[in-house]
């Protein structure tokens, strides 16, 4: 059957793969990027779940899952960049006034890894913002040049990943994750 990446609109699914293990627990639920600082700030507890349950029921949803049969294995999340704290961030750049779509978190579960899941989600990404009539879609992963980069930081992606997948790198950046600099990656939908 193989895995197949469906847009995230079953809540226990993207819970399954980005939420906390105790509901009451502070994680990030994949939304530092997608909602204003403050927001992030504010959002403490099962109060994160129930807004990202809030978002799950919206058009277009936050994000894209891979299933492997009935089995959840992975979250991307993507959305309108304009929809997302990379409108804002100082240290990414515009490359154009495009109403481009970002890809911000790629995240394949434990026992999953390894098998290039990680590409099929990137691949899903792209497919479901083209759906949407996304001109372009970008990434902001690390420039690793091969190196290993921390499983916790690993959810933005590598330069390789972002390449293999059909992407160019459009632009620096001023960010840096886990002590490697982060690039402006674009695949163009037209």
């Amino acid at each position: 059957m193989g895995i197949r990446v469906r847009p995230a609109t079953v809540f226990e699914d993207v819970a399954a793969v980005v939420g906390p293990k105790r509901p009451d627990a502070n994680v990030c639920w994949c939304m530092s990027y997608r909602v204003p600082s403050k927001l992030n700030l504010e959002l403490h507890g099962t109060a994160r779940g129930d807004f990202v349950r809030e978002l799950v029921g919206q058009d277009p949803p936050p994000g894209v899952l891979a299933y492997d049969g009935d089995d959840v294995v992975g979250w991307a999340g993507v959305h309108p960049r304009s929809d997302t704290s990379f409108a804002r961030n100082r240290k990414i750049p515009h490359v154009d006034d495009q109403e481009v779509w970002s890809v911000w978190c790629i995240r394949v579960r434990p026992g999953h890894r390894g098998k290039g899941i990680s590409h099929q989600l990137l691949e899903g990404a792209v497919e479901f913002a083209r759906s949407y009539g996304a001109p372009a879609i970008e990434g902001y992963p690390v420039d690793n040049k091969g190196s290993k980069v921390d499983l916790t930081m690993a959810y933005v992606g590598t330069r390789r990943l972002f390449e293999r997948a059909g992407f160019v790198k459009a632009a620096d950046t001023d960010s840096v994750l886990n002590g490697f600099p982060r690039v402006l990656m674009r695949r163009d939908l037209r």
